[in-house]
């Protein structure tokens, strides 16, 4: 899907940059999906097509480092359009290439015996450092020695986005940005063999240069601490961790680096506390569950509560599970909640990944099997060893790019509120309610009692921001509602429904929350623009989450719709995760 996805075209990126988004939709309007759809693969064709300029990029690239283009090992390749070269590396990730570029920077500097201090600066994505402005030309020969090994990129770090245009080492064009700017952004870019994920300068390390005035360092632009030292400050060193939110803190130690001591301290923004999450997950083909489920009749109420494609596992859990180790490394522990059941391809020796069954977390027998996921939500703050803040995913959930705590958490433990535009519907319970509204309409109900206000909003389907301690408290607040939920076998017209809504009103008008935003996408599979939508979201990379979400199946185009669900994700997320078993890498 990554290489001949349409909507990755630059001509259609033009397109949508140049003319304003009403004359877009205007166009959109007139003009069928099919034709439209036809254009773009065109263009994607045509662009393709146009290899003369790749392959003299290929031919000087296989010159200057013939180390990386070895016969029968793919190191380096082409990448956007060919205007980079790119490290192949089998296990890309953000965080991975942001340490390399650390530590691409770190080995140039000290070995020209340059003097350097790590800043905080204004992205948890790239380490930024500063060096005083007369160390420029020792910096830029070092940067110019390290690029001999393998392509190193330099670009301005003080420009905005669109003029970013990144140069090689060594080059002309990279000699006049350094001689000009105040911030370098430097680095190398990584690609995945199948070159579905490219990790470009948004991971680099940056370079400013501090102009000494009279014993005292002035920074080119500011930061998050300060933009004026002593000269003389002491150097300390501390794990790279305490500088950046993007950090993977509880599976590995992470590098240290000199700085200092005011970049050093922890700022009020921080979040420090460990974060886990929880997943629930159920594989709708198991015979044995699908045995458990016949035994007690139809199922529920309302027929999107008994429909098969709340059960259907298209594998989402695995690339949720990828999405959450590349975009958001500083995770804990993960929790996995099912019924009797454990995919094929999960790790079972994993230490960070734990399978806990229902029985585990339900205090009466009686309720279990269970087939309503109020009811399991219900529970999930009784998994024994879950941090006190926590997020909580269905496997439909993804992280779409790099995030870091602080989106859903602030530093004094306040979790975030993500209002929906769509709102709960103002009738009155009926059996006629789709169980997620009926589910929101006694939310309401049970707010509006105890607080006053009537809620209206429904809240986003992304993870969702937790506290036990509340869960808890709500539990014990509402019990005849929790009791009952808990007890409901299938979704049932009574039905609250905590994680996903009540918990947030909740904390909310007990000072708990805050209305936040994420930046999140919602795809419904049954729309007609389905495929369209995957491939700009694949093309852009651009949402924190999104969902992939599929509640009626009326048995048509099945097969079809997990083909497109399957190459979408493994083109997003083609890296696998620890938590998967080896043999089933390449599955």
């Amino acid at each position: 899907m990554a290489v001949m996805n349409p909507e990755a075209s630059s001509m259609v990126a033009a397109y949508r940059t140049v003319l304003p988004v009403a004359l877009r939709r205007g166009l959109a309007r007139r003009v069928p999906v099919r034709l439209r759809g036809l254009v773009k693969r065109l263009l994607r064709r045509l662009q393709m097509g146009v290899g003369l300029s790749q392959a003299l990029r290929a031919l000087r690239a296989r010159r200057r480092w013939p180390h990386l283009f070895r016969q029968g090992e793919r190191l380096a390749a082409l990448m956007d359009r060919g205007a980079q070269i790119a490290l192949v590396r089998p296990t890309a990730s953000p965080l991975g290439l942001r340490e390399a570029n650390l530590e691409l920077v770190v080995t140039a500097l000290e070995g020209a015996g340059v003097d350097y201090f790590a800043v905080r600066g204004a992205s948890d994505f790239r380490a930024c450092f500063g060096v005083r402005a007369e160390d420029r030309e020792r910096v830029l020969a070092a940067l110019d020695e390290s690029g001999l090994q393998a392509p190193v990129y330099l670009s301005r770090g003080d420009a905005p986005k669109s003029a970013l245009r990144a140069a090689l080492t060594g080059s002309r064009r990279a000699r006049r940005i350094g001689a000009e700017a105040d911030v370098l952004r430097v680095g190398m870019v990584w690609r995945d063999p199948g070159g579905s994920l490219p990790l470009g300068l948004e991971y680099g390390s940056e370079i400013e240069f501090w102009r000494d005035e009279q014993g005292v360092l002035l920074a080119p632009r500011p930061n998050l601490v300060t933009d004026e030292v002593a000269a003389d400050s002491p150097r300390v060193t501390v794990p790279v961790s305490r500088l950046t939110g993007f950090a993977s803190r509880h599976t590995r130690r992470t590098r240290r680096v000199r700085t200092l001591e005011p970049y050093a301290a922890a700022l009020p923004e921080d979040v420090r506390f460990p974060i886990d999450v929880v997943y629930t997950w159920v594989d709708g083909n198991d015979p044995a569950w699908q045995r458990r489920r016949r035994e007690y009749g139809h199922g529920g109420y309302h027929e999107e509560s008994a429909n098969p494609a709340r059960y259907i596992s298209r594998d989402e859990l695995r690339y949720s599970l990828r999405s959450l180790e590349q975009n958001a490394p500083w995770v804990r522990r993960i929790f996995l909640v099912t019924d009797r059941q454990r995919p094929v391809w999960l790790d079972p020796d994993h230490p960070r990944i734990t399978v806990v069954d229902h029985s585990q977390i339900f205090a009466d027998p009686q309720a279990l099997p269970t087939f309503n996921s109020h009811a399991i939500e219900s529970r999930l703050h009784h998994i024994e060893g879950l941090s006190e803040h926590f997020l909580y995913f269905n496997d439909d959930m993804f992280l779409g790019r790099p995030v870091t705590p602080q989106a859903f958490f602030l530093s004094n433990g306040t979790t975030r509120v993500f209002f929906s535009p769509s709102q709960v519907p103002q009738q009155r319970v009926s059996s006629q309610d789709r169980p997620v509204d009926a589910a929101g309409k006694n939310n309401r109900r049970i707010i509006a009692e105890r607080f006053g206000p009537s809620i209206v909003q429904k809240m986003r389907h992304a993870p969702y921001p937790l506290r036990r301690s509340i869960l808890f408290e709500i539990e014990e607040e509402f019990a005849d509602h929790h009791r009952d939920t808990s007890a409901s076998r299938f979704r049932s017209v009574t039905d609250i429904s905590i994680p996903s809504s009540l918990y947030h009103y909740y904390a909310y008008f007990t000072g708990r929350a805050v209305p936040s935003d994420i930046e999140f996408a919602y795809l419904a599979l049954d729309k007609p623009e389905i495929e369209r939508r995957l491939g700009i979201l694949l093309a852009h990379r651009d949402r924190q989450a999104f969902c992939i979400n599929d509640t009626v199946d009326d048995g048509r185009d099945a097969d079809r719709q997990s083909r497109m669900v399957r190459g979408f994700l493994d083109s997003y997320f083609p890296i696998p995760s620890p938590f998967e078993r080896k043999e089933y890498h390449a599955r």
